[in-house]
């Protein structure tokens, strides 16, 4: 009997050594979301959703934000125009999401709410195979989108042919160049249109001889080995753009859930602080002090 009772109790012990492996192995990796089921002192992830413009400004600060809240999440939904993250908010999908424009009257229902983080200069750049070419006049920049301009030794660079990186007419750069320096001239049907601001940024840096517009802190931010233009003699930075000098700029905004949860308020309260606010600015955004 006591052989027998010696066995099971050896049995149990060994079922529970199995049992903790078995548990241990299927626990999440370090890249799966943690949610308080698995972890009670975790948070529910935060969900977000932004216009392609305004992705590199949220990575920035749910990044320092976690380095500071151990046990908060952040779950990127998606990443496509302005008007797809704010449907994806009014529609429960997410908790916040960013914008590169204002909350229209017609997006407003009345429970969401928009306020202004930081503005992000645009900056002409080129593949850096585009030797001796450092700035473009107004005219030199519509000729080149227009197809007046196709080989960079017009402006006294190399002998190869200019290759138009673009984004749709939608799209707050495309806007902006039209706005400041394009007018309604007719863009070349030899540009390469490309639907979100990442895919140009990859396409500029492996197409030579190359030019496109895209987001100067991006830029900054990865020290992207590209060509940063001036344009009629005035580069894009903080002092130019303060003294009107360079207009071209987006207006990136959070918009949110009026009466939004603990997590998300809290982290909502870090990105308008004053620690925040210092952190976008380190990293080349333009905030309001």
């Amino acid at each position: 009997m006591k052989i027998i009772t010696t066995r099971i109790l050896l049995g149990l012990v060994l079922f529970g050594l199995c049992s903790c492996n078995s548990v241990k192995s299927t626990s999440p990796t370090n890249n799966s979301p943690i949610t308080s089921q698995n972890n009670p002192q975790t948070q529910l992830p935060i969900k977000l959703a932004s216009s392609s413009s305004s992705v590199t400004l949220l990575k920035v600060l749910t990044e320092a934000y976690q380095a500071n809240h151990k046990t908060a999440t952040f779950e990127f939904v998606s990443q496509s125009q302005s008007e797809g993250a704010i449907a994806a908010l009014k529609n429960g999908i997410v908790d916040i999401a960013g914008s590169s424009h204002k909350l229209k009257p017609e997006e407003d229902d009345g429970k969401i709410q928009y306020r202004e983080i930081a503005q992000d200069l645009l900056v002409v750049a080129t593949h850096n195979s585009v030797k001796s070419v450092t700035n473009l006049t107004t005219d030199q920049l519509k000729s080149i989108y227009a197809g007046k301009i196709t080989n960079w030794k017009e402006l006294g660079g190399p002998n190869a042919k200019i290759v138009v990186l673009d984004r749709p007419e939608d799209e707050s750069a495309k806007k902006l160049l039209r706005k400041y320096y394009l007018g309604q001239d007719k863009t070349t049907t030899q540009a390469v249109i490309l639907n979100k601001e990442g895919e140009l940024i990859d396409t500029i840096q492996s197409t030579p001889y190359s030019i496109g517009a895209f987001s100067l802190a991006y830029s900054l931010i990865n020290q992207l080995p590209v060509n940063h233009l001036n344009l009629n003699g005035n580069a894009p930075n903080k002092e130019n753009f303060t003294s009107g000098k360079y207009q071209m700029v987006r207006h990136l905004g959070l918009i949110w859930q009026k009466t939004p949860t603990s997590n998300t308020q809290k982290f909502i309260d870090f990105v308008f602080s004053p620690e925040g606010t210092k952190l976008l600015q380190d990293k080349g955004f333009i905030t309001k002090n």
